[in-house]
């Protein structure tokens, strides 16, 4: 508990453990375990290429060297972390304690060919893999399942709050009737869009040595096709291979990924400012949980917490995440390491984005629509209907409806009667001057009801 209260970061402290299931891809025995496995998955691939000397190993070794990858200890951790103290490299800390393993395993084998462990690599062939395994998971394992919980959540608020009329507010003001949910379900088909342009971005990877040119690996070894290798490892890995680097792999994918992130935050961000309008309005009310406390002198209250959490969280999230978009593609020349502090906080700014979902899910969970009072509300606003009254002036042929509407109506305030009075004066046909007699403002809903089906149709 101490160690939470005395953390720096509040992902760390305050929020700990609701974000537990981060630290198994972004905390630093995270990130050695998947250096860890890296290095010996390309052991392997050079094993079965037979690299020279290096011939193909039997399969009981191959077992083997595969459950150092299933099972790391915490001791293994440490002692990665051990040499890398006094060596001064994390990287090279993960070889170095490879080495060792295979030194103290007894398999002649794993210590005749102990330095083709990092054969023919940079950090950068070993990193970058490993982040794109890193991202990976969290984007298929993590960020992937909070967006679709989201997604159905809305679903089934919608289909909880049904069609019932709402008064509409543009630039703050009553405009033209829709219901609240055709207004999630706005928010709904955003996220979607969103979620399969994250879902598409392409994860690239490279495996090419110091300066991306196999310098090490032609000179010693010039009768392997090393490009051709090189691109089924990495695609053997579930990544798109990337043959034109320089000691890094540029990082566009993963300005990419920030991007496609940053661009539902920013949808969760409009969400939240909206639903948070929508109580103040008194249109969406809050389930009241006794044990809870609104505010500390005012006991009549019940805050939109939740969502005023998340606005919070998805801005701290989405700044980290430009950040990380326009600084990590670039880079000096072949190689500077003013990207390798910033990979570390990948996780820190996916942490706010993940927090701020769980903040909206639980605060879904806690709404319900108040339709009498957006009926009242509806009610009081006559003034709506000058749109669909200009518009059955311009199909009658009149002239200047638009000027004639503006004069009657904007800035008055109307009601029924006045509506009522300027309809009989209109000099068009009997049909349309009876529908607009009967017209009243819940009913000027257009095809809101058909559009918030079919948007609950896609998935």
């Amino acid at each position: 508990m101490f160690d939470q209260l005395n953390a720096i970061s509040p992902l760390d402290g305050r929020y700990k453990d609701r974000l537990k299931n981060l630290s198994g891809f972004f905390s630093e025995a995270a990130l050695i375990r998947t250096r860890i496995k890296v290095e010996v998955l390309w052991f392997l691939a050079l094993a079965d290429y037979g690299i020279r000397e290096f011939k193909s190993m039997p399969e009981h070794i191959r077992v083997i060297l595969l459950s150092w990858i299933d099972v790391i200890s915490d001791q293994d951790i440490l002692l990665v972390k051990k040499i890398e103290k006094t060596i001064k490299h994390d990287v090279k800390a993960v070889e170095y304690f490879l080495k060792q393993k295979a030194e103290s395993s007894d398999i002649k084998f794993l210590i005749n060919n102990k330095e083709f462990f990092h054969f023919g690599c940079t950090s950068e062939d070993i990193n970058n893999l490993s982040y794109a395994f890193i991202l990976k998971d969290t984007k298929e394992l993590i960020l992937l399942k909070h967006i679709e919980v989201v997604i159905s959540k809305l679903g089934f608020f919608i289909q909880e709050i049904g069609f019932a009329p709402m008064l509409s507010r543009t630039h703050g003001q009553a405009a033209s009737p829709t219901s609240l949910g055709k207004e999630i379900a706005n928010f709904r088909a955003r996220l979607r869009k969103a979620r399969e342009r994250f879902r598409g971005v392409k994860i690239l990877a490279k495996m090419n040595g110091a300066v991306g040119n196999f310098n090490a690996h032609y000179v010693s070894a010039p009768e392997v096709n090393w490009p051709t290798l090189s691109s089924e490892f990495v695609e053997s890995l579930g990544f798109d291979n990337n043959p034109m680097t320089t000691q890094i792999e540029p990082h566009d994918w993963i300005a990419e990924y920030c991007d496609a992130l940053a661009s539902i935050n920013v949808i969760l961000i409009d969400f939240c400012r909206d639903i948070w309008g929508y109580i103040s309005l008194g249109y969406i009310t809050q389930v009241k949980k006794n044990a809870e406390v609104g505010s500390s002198t005012m006991p009549h209250k019940v805050n939109p917490i939740d969502f005023e959490n998340a606005e919070g969280n998805l801005g701290l999230s989405s700044s980290l995440l430009q950040h990380f978009s326009q600084k990590l593609p670039v880079s000096r020349f072949q190689r500077d390491l003013s990207d390798s502090t910033v990979l570390r906080n990948l996780g820190v700014a996916i942490g706010y984005s993940v927090l701020a979902m769980d903040s909206i899910i639980e605060g879904l969970n806690k709404l319900s629509s108040n339709s009498e009072y957006m009926a009242k509300d509806l009610k009081c606003s006559w003034e709506v209907l000058a749109e669909p009254i200009q518009m059955i002036m311009r199909v009658n042929g009149l002239d200047d409806p638009y000027e004639k509407l503006k004069s009657f109506s904007r800035g008055n305030v109307i009601d029924e009667l006045m509506i009522k009075d300027f309809i009989r004066k209109l000099e068009i046909c009997d049909a349309d001057k009876t529908k607009l007699m009967n017209l009243k403002p819940e009913d000027y809903l257009g095809l809101a009801e058909r559009l918030v089906k079919d948007e609950l149709k896609k998935k």
